[in-house]
């Protein structure tokens, strides 16, 4: 079975990448999030926290289970576009997944900053059921974020942070392990970029990525159209208040964190600039 993951952040355009696979590749599965898939689980929730805290066997166990069931469909190309890749399980997939191909989708990480941050404050605001879960530790954890117990966070105060620094902090961590799992796999010449949202709508981009994927396409000309999952009635801005608080946090953050913003896929982006000292 030949799998393919996303290497992304939420809010990043991976809901939208699912929509455009479904319209333009033929011989595939595609799934944004499995949640109606009882023997696929999500990887969210728990499973990040056991991550965290290297607990490796229960990982391990629902990875398996989630390789038994990919290994049952038809036809025999799996593509999943969600972002619980990075978060939970990208260090042992590789065992489960030997034909593994990524699809890394980069946006401006003080957009996804902004836009994961709006997203949460909907979202308690509604009171969705299952937005959170309880850990091994007694404390209540974001079901879809990281938890804040990885090493990057150890350098700031947790109660000084805004919701928007705490989630430029994550987008910097999981382009860390975005690219650390390339090296570590050496898999660059399987992974293909594409920056969020401009390639996204660009057709001969989307034709490259069907070509590089080794899809059939179901069209001569690509089709542009996804689902466009937006927060309602909350707009994606940054201005000088994320300007100034995306400073703050490059200050304290060390400067180890920051080296693969230099090379590529990330240093032809303007948004560049934000991510250094």
């Amino acid at each position: 079975m030949k799998t393919v993951f996303t290497l992304a952040s939420g809010r990043s355009g991976t809901s939208f990448l699912c929509g455009l696979l479904q319209k333009n590749a033929q011989g595939c599965v595609v799934v944004h999030e499995p949640y109606a898939d009882w023997g696929n689980p999500t990887m969210f929730g728990l499973p990040i926290y056991d991550h965290s805290m290297g607990n490796t066997a229960p990982v391990r166990d629902l990875l398996e289970k989630k390789a038994s069931r990919i290994g049952q469909y038809e036809p025999r190309v799996y593509i999943e576009t969600s972002h619980a890749f990075l978060k939970s399980y990208w260090d042992f997939a590789p065992e489960f997944f030997p034909d593994l191909s990524l699809v890394h989708l980069v946006r401006d990480p003080l957009q996804v900053a902004r836009s994961e941050a709006n997203r949460e404050l909907l979202i308690e605001r509604w009171r969705l059921p299952f937005r959170h879960y309880r850990g091994p530790d007694g404390r209540k954890y974001f079901r879809w974020s990281l938890t804040g117990l990885e090493p990057i966070f150890d350098f700031f105060e947790p109660e000084s942070l805004t919701r928007f620094q705490w989630y430029l902090i994550q987008w910097i961590e999981i382009e860390n392990r975005a690219i650390e799992f390339l090296e570590r796999f050496d898999k660059r010449s399987m992974c293909f970029t594409l920056h969020s949202p401009t390639a996204l709508n660009d057709r001969t981009q989307i034709a490259a990525l069907l070509r590089f994927l080794k899809l059939e396409p179901q069209t001569s000309t690509p089709v542009i159209a996804g689902y466009h999952n937006r927060t309602p009635a909350r707009r994606t801005v940054v201005g000088t208040v994320e300007e100034n608080e995306c400073r703050e946090v490059i200050e304290r953050i060390p400067e180890r964190f920051l080296r693969i913003f230099r090379d590529a896929p990330y240093s032809n982006f303007e948004w560049t600039r934000w991510l250094q000292k």
